[in-house]
């Protein structure tokens, strides 16, 4: 595990994207984590992207697949084709051969045993020489340059697609974690039944999307949020035919009301198990939070009101994970002293 060589890569295999750090180039990519198969004959269609654009478009034989959920594997062979083709085109961005190639990825905190060696195997088959895992929200601490190796109390609350993690690190170590299964992709759900409910309208997960990056917002808001509406198209459920309706931001905090709740929960619980000394700490440092689901309008002063605690949204939330995957290249026999990469 000495001397790794600027070949290695990280990377952060999320339910909703996949980005792929290399030592000598930074993010080399940053894709969806979707594959498009043909079930007659069992061939990868179009990945990422390209996949993205058919979800919801495509014909019968023709299938759009997320084969990660909840931060774990779903669909253990799409995986293995969806990682293999990242990688190569990893390797392509950054100039490098698969000789000696080192890939460290990142996994869910309450991730078992056997997920784990799942994802190990997957990346295997698609060529790696080496592979290792890292939890998520050590990485994410990380990436967001908390003092982690410190004896003061770091608190993370890593918001992904399918799945929250919520961790207490110091000296180098997760003292105090809970991994939730509630994210992005349950916010998403969360809009979607609330407007077949409340409109009697079906919409695609890509426009539960669009709503929630739009005028989504947690329960906090300003008179301005207020006042922000956007124009939602579906298929009505009683005609069959096109339907549009206008959604404002209040419904957008109604809807989602559950998913934020279940985040809170998680983070409540996580406090509770916090040694009074590192609460101490945590009282003023404050909670740091990572992920696409950081950038929730609002969820940071949600999160604050219900914590009593100062919260600061990470410089760059989004990539948070995989820079921390990153930096872990260069530390790997030190972590793996603490037990975070296996």
């Amino acid at each position: 595990m000495f001397g790794l060589g600027s070949k290695d890569i990280a990377i952060d295999l999320g339910t909703a994207n996949t980005l792929v750090f290399s030592k000598s180039k930074g993010i080399v990519l940053r894709e969806p984590s979707v594959v498009v198969k043909n079930t007659a004959t069992g061939d990868i269609v179009a990945v990422g992207n390209e996949a993205r654009k058919m979800i919801g478009r495509t014909p019968s034989s023709i299938v759009a697949i997320r084969p990660m959920k909840d931060g774990v594997i779903a669909d253990y062979d799409t995986t293995t084709a969806m990682i293999h083709h990242y990688l190569k085109e990893a390797m392509r961005a950054a100039g490098t051969s698969w000789r000696k190639q080192t890939v460290l990825i990142c996994v869910p905190y309450g991730i078992t045993s056997v997920e784990q060696r799942a994802i190990i195997s997957v990346a295997r088959q698609a060529g790696a020489n080496q592979a290792f895992t890292i939890e998520e929200p050590f990485a994410a601490a990380i990436g967001a340059g908390l003092p982690i190796w410190e004896p003061v109390g770091n608190m993370v609350v890593d918001i992904g697609g399918g799945t929250t993690e919520v961790a207490v690190i110091s000296l180098g170590g997760i003292v105090a974690s809970e991994s939730v299964r509630v994210a992005g992709d349950a916010m998403d759900l969360a809009l979607t039944q609330y407007i077949r409910k409340k409109y009697k309208m079906t919409i695609g997960e890509r426009t539960a999307e669009a709503i929630k990056m739009e005028i989504g917002t947690a329960g906090i808001m300003t008179d301005a949020d207020k006042d922000l509406k956007m124009a939602v198209r579906g298929r009505d459920l009683v005609t069959g035919f096109p339907k549009t309706v206008e959604i404002s931001a209040e419904e957008t905090a109604e809807a989602m009301k559950e998913p934020i709740a279940a985040i809170l929960d998680s983070l409540k619980q996580t406090l509770e198990k916090t040694p009074p000394e590192l609460s101490a700490d945590l009282m003023e440092r404050g909670i740091v939070l990572t992920g696409g689901g950081a950038l929730l309008k609002n969820l940071d002063k949600v999160i604050a009101a219900e914590t009593l605690m100062p919260v600061v949204i990470a410089e760059n939330p989004l990539d948070c994970v995989v820079l921390g995957t990153g930096k872990a290249l260069d530390q790997m026999d030190q972590i793996r002293r603490q037990q975070s990469i296996k």
